[in-house]
C-alpha cells in the first residue's frame, strides 16, 4: 500500500496542533475575541491543509510552495499564541505548551522541505548527466 498525507508525522503532529488551537479557544474568555479565534484557527488549519495538498502535487516546486505555506502558517500560529499568553492570563500556560507543538510541527516542515529540495536536486543533477552523456555522444560519434 502507498504512503498518504494522513502517514506523515508532520500531518499527524498537525492535526494535533489543530485539534489544541480549537480547545484553546473554546476557553470562554478568549472565545469573546472573535477575530483571534478566527485567525489563529485559520492559521493552524492552513498547516494541516497545505501538508497534505503538498503531499499530493506531484511537481516538486508545487509542493515546496505548500510546505512553505504550511511552515508559514506555524510561524503565525506561533505567534498569534504569544498575543494569548500576553492576553489572557488564564489560557497562558496552555498557550505556552501549544506554541512548543506547533514549534515542533514547524521543525518537521522544514524536514519536508529539505528533503523534497534534496530529491529536486537530485532529479536535476540526473537531467544534467544526461544531457552531458547526449552532448559527448553527439560530438565523438556523429562527428
Amino acid at each position: 500500500m502507498s504512503m498518504t498525507f494522513e502517514d506523515l508525522e508532520s500531518w499527524k503532529k498537525s492535526r494535533e496542533l489543530v485539534n489544541a488551537i480549537y480547545r484553546l479557544t473554546r476557553d470562554p474568555a478568549a472565545a469573546r475575541d472573535f477575530g483571534l479565534c478566527s485567525q489563529i484557527q485559520r492559521a493552524a488549519v492552513s498547516v494541516m491543509s497545505n501538508i497534505a495538498e503538498g503531499f499530493e502535487r506531484q511537481h516538486a516546486a508545487e509542493k515546496l510552495q505548500a510546505y512553505n505555506i504550511a511552515r508559514g502558517s506555524c510561524g503565525e500560529v506561533r505567534s498569534l499564541l504569544y498575543v494569548i499568553e500576553d492576553n489572557y492570563p488564564g489560557s497562558a500556560d496552555d498557550a505556552r505548551k501549544i506554541r512548543q507543538a506547533a514549534s515542533q510541527t514547524g521543525a518537521l516542515v522544514s524536514g519536508l522541505i529539505a528533503s523534497t529540495r534534496k530529491r529536486l536536486i537530485g532529479k536535476a543533477a540526473g537531467i544534467g548527466i544526461v544531457t552531458g552523456i547526449i552532448a559527448w555522444l553527439s560530438i565523438h560519434i556523429l562527428a
